[in-house]
């Protein structure tokens, strides 16, 4: 495993699966994201499984952390947004692994998740 910080992450393109999930999230290991990169500025889609439709709009720092919001559509119609932090890690195989700490808006709870990379 290669820490994050000897290198530059560029996440244009790349689509990421979560593999696990704190019990008060929507998405699971099948909804599937679809980063998109330019500058800073990351953006992503993402759906599958109990989610009809989501977006994502941040920043990708320095170190290659990212900080964005997140708003979807779930399977029962309701719109849902967040905030979330990311820290990269990039794995043997070269796939990138996030971990993340999120919070739903109006809420005080915060979750943790962990999405890796497909490459297939």
């Amino acid at each position: 495993m290669q820490n994050s910080e000897s290198l530059k992450i560029n996440y244009h393109k790349k689509r990421f699966v979560a593999v696990s999930n704190s019990e008060t999230g929507e998405v699971d290991r099948h909804t599937l994201f679809h980063y998109s990169q330019e500058g800073d500025v990351l953006w992503a889609i993402y759906q599958g499984s109990k989610i009809k439709l989501g977006t994502i709009t941040g920043l990708v720092k320095e170190d290659s952390s990212l900080e964005f919001s997140y708003q979807h559509v779930n399977e029962h119609g309701v719109i849902r947004s967040g905030k979330c932090n990311s820290t990269p890690e990039v794995l043997e195989d070269g796939r990138i692994k996030l971990h993340e700490q999120w919070q739903w808006d109006g809420e005080d709870q915060i979750g943790e998740s962990v999405v890796e990379e497909v490459t297939t």
